[in-house]
C-alpha cells in the first residue's frame, strides 16, 4: 500500500497536535513533522492542509513581522481545534486496536509475513 493513502486520513490529526504544543508557522510546522517520522512531507501538502483547518473552525492565525523577511502567518489552536484534536484520538486508538486485531487473527507478524492456516 502506497503510505500517502494512510498518510491522507492521519495528516490532518497529526497537524492539529503538533500545533496544540506551541503556535506555528507554515515551514516550521513542516520541519517538525518531517523531524517526527513525516520525511517526505511538503509544504505543498501542509499549506492547503492549514488553510483547510483554518476554513473549518480548528486553527485560528495572526500574520506577525519576522526579523529573517516577510510577515509570517501563525496558527494556533481554537476551542474546537482542541475537541477535534480528542476526538481524533479516541478514532485512531479505536482504529489502532482494530487493525491490529485483524493482523493478530490472520497470523501476521510484525516483519509482514503472513502465516496461512492450514
Amino acid at each position: 500500500m502506497n503510505n500517502s493513502q494512510l498518510l491522507k486520513g492521519t495528516l490532518e490529526g497529526c497537524v492539529l497536535l503538533v500545533i496544540s504544543q506551541q503556535e506555528v508557522y507554515g515551514y516550521e510546522l513542516v520541519t517538525k513533522l518531517q523531524q517526527l517520522g513525516f520525511l517526505d512531507l511538503s509544504a505543498g501538502t501542509v499549506y492547503p492542509l492549514l488553510q483547510k483547518l483554518e476554513r473549518q473552525g480548528y486553527l485560528k492565525s495572526q500574520l506577525r513581522a519576522s526579523s529573517e523577511g516577510p510577515r509570517r502567518k501563525y496558527y494556533d489552536l481554537t476551542t474546537s481545534g482542541q475537541r477535534q484534536i480528542q476526538n481524533f484520538i479516541t478514532d485512531w486508538q479505536q482504529l489502532t486496536a482494530t487493525v491490529t486485531a485483524v493482523i493478530e487473527q490472520t497470523g501476521g507478524s510484525k516483519d509482514g509475513a503472513i502465516e496461512r492456516k492450514k
